[in-house]
């Protein structure tokens, strides 16, 4: 098993919008090890919301070469995508991205469904949201539950299928300084306890800083 659980090489990424070609990504090589805490940063349209999509597993290179987690994925189809992306990511957003309707347990229960898994689904959700401190609220819909509270109900489900790699968009960002402290003590707990690989995109210098490594990418590539 290789010490890299994200090695990407050589990624470019090119959008065709009408006539114009925008070079998002230009040959960027990224490593990152098992456990680590690193923070990707960069000006809007630096190229960081490309290079998340593709280590995400969301979107794919045009070109260059992406193992994730030992698996080349750089050249998969949109279901091998979805596959390794429900195995192997888990992600953590700005708006949190909970269904409206469903308890935190079944928010927390989604990516399982997805991956087909039946035995033991309800108790592993549980387990997840008492790890994040929620074990009181397990039946509480997202409009009863506090910000905070709704972006652990995110963390607990990114967790629950023990990915490779965590990636958090601005996973602060749309909370109060206090709750936002808490969130970030919590990811880097769980680092330290569980081992999680965690990215986290930030234009915050402050949370940055809490990072083992920052990436600062500039015009689609990592500077120097």
């Amino acid at each position: 098993m290789s010490d890299y659980v994200v090695d990407a090489r050589d990624l470019t990424k090119v959008y065709q919008m009408g006539d114009v070609e925008v070079h998002a990504l230009r040959g960027l090589s990224i490593k990152i090890k098992r456990g680590e805490v690193m923070s990707i940063m960069g000006p809007s349209g630096s190229g960081k919301s490309t290079l998340m999509n593709t280590l995400g597993c969301l979107d794919r290179p045009t070109s260059g070469e992406y193992r994730l987690d030992g698996e080349s994925v750089a050249e998969l189809d949109d279901d091998q995508l979805a596959d390794i992306r429900n195995r192997k990511v888990g992600f953590i957003f700005q708006t949190f991205n909970l269904l409206p309707r469903a308890t935190a347990m079944a928010n927390v229960e989604l990516p399982m469904r997805y991956a087909g898994v039946t035995e033991g689904r309800s108790q592993r959700a549980q387990a997840a949201l008492e790890t994040v401190g929620l074990g009181d609220r397990v039946h509480h819909r997202p409009n009863e539950l506090s910000g905070g509270q709704q972006q652990r109900v995110a963390i607990a489900r990114a967790l629950i299928n023990n990915p490779a790699i965590v990636m958090a968009d601005e996973p602060t960002g749309n909370l109060d300084t206090k709750s936002g402290d808490e969130i970030m003590k919590l990811l880097l707990g769980l680092n330290e306890e569980q081992g999680v690989t965690l990215i986290i995109v930030t234009h915050d210098p402050e949370i940055a800083a809490r990072t083992n490594r920052i990436v600062t990418i500039r015009d689609g590539r990592v500077e120097d």
